[in-house]
């Protein structure tokens, strides 16, 4: 359990770090004259543009934290039931949160930080009641498929409304970003040939396929939802994906369970969890207001 926990926390650092650099990365890159002429007829970031967003050495650092995180949360969700391990890797929204203070000059409200603060509480309370994770064998293969298709129509379904929304699916993108990290989760839990290792297994297995295409394309719709939206609220509804779905699955068909008599404190936390996240979104606000918002005063500040 505790190293469970240790790996779950330093994957959580790794993505929160590299959300914001990324994001750093991003909106430098919007700011130049070719990625801002670069975007589709609906207002949505083309490829090009995100592809100058990735030229950038902050982004470039953020997406080897990614692939950090990712390799740490993949075993995280190996050691310790999924509601726990994605709600700990979730914590993430609490360092992008304080990075991005620093480093995007982003004012969090008080509501913001008492946000934060549910959401710290809620992980002390699923650590403590959390139990032994299940093991995820004697899932149907059919269900591996499935988990390929699903993986498959989100990410697609997210690229094609981001494309005809614009900065209107910020949230949409960030949401179904979760549900892919979420997809891919899942897919770790249930993936053929780990234990005992078998390449054979593993390589015609769906969910290796769907662990791709779910962490990958994850990676594109965050990316453009940081482009496109509030880093905090991209994150939030990333966090709200990637936590409800895969918690659930966990507990009703992988056999993840909490302690014993503890049932009523692991549904708190995870309640007190995901509302966190929720109000962090609901109250955060688009950084570039907030950069505005010095300039707009200088310039009604009378002179003389």
């Amino acid at each position: 359990m505790l190293m469970g926990l240790l790996t779950a926390v330093a994957a959580s650092v790794c993505y929160g770090t590299g959300s914001v650099l990324q994001a750093m990365g991003s909106r430098r890159s919007a700011r130049s004259g070719a990625a801002a002429t670069a975007g589709t007829q609906y207002g949505g970031p083309s490829l090009s543009s995100t592809a100058k967003a990735a030229m950038t050495w902050e982004f470039v650092v953020g997406t080897v934290l990614d692939f950090v995180g990712f390799a740490l949360g993949a075993l995280a969700a190996r050691l310790l039931p999924l509601f726990l391990s994605q709600a700990v890797i979730s914590a993430n929204l609490i360092i992008t949160a304080v990075l991005s203070v620093r480093l995007l000059r982003i004012r969090l409200t008080r509501a913001e930080w008492t946000s934060i603060g549910v959401v710290c509480v809620a992980l002390v309370l699923l650590a403590t009641a959390a139990g032994e994770e299940g093991s995820g064998h004697g899932i149907p293969i059919a269900t591996h498929w499935w988990l390929l298709a699903i993986s498959l129509a989100l990410m697609a379904g997210g690229t094609l409304a981001v494309r005809l929304l614009g900065p209107r699916a910020a949230i949409l993108a960030g949401l179904l970003s979760g549900l892919g990290f979420g997809a891919l989760g899942v897919g770790v839990r249930v993936l053929n040939g780990v234990t005992p290792f078998d390449s054979a297994a593993m390589l015609t297995d769906p969910a290796l396929y769907a662990i791709v295409t779910a962490g990958v394309g994850g990676m594109y719709l965050h990316t453009v939802a940081l482009q496109i939206g509030s880093v905090n609220g991209a994150t939030a509804a990333l966090v709200v994906g990637e936590t409800v779905l895969p918690g659930a699955i966990g507990v009703l068909w992988l056999g993840d369970a909490s302690r014993a008599g503890l049932a009523w404190m692991a549904m708190l936390g995870f309640v007190l969890a995901v509302a966190g996240a929720v109000a962090v979104a609901w109250f955060g606000k688009p950084a570039a207001h907030l950069e505005e918002q010095p300039q707009q005063a200088a310039e009604l500040t009378p002179t003389g």
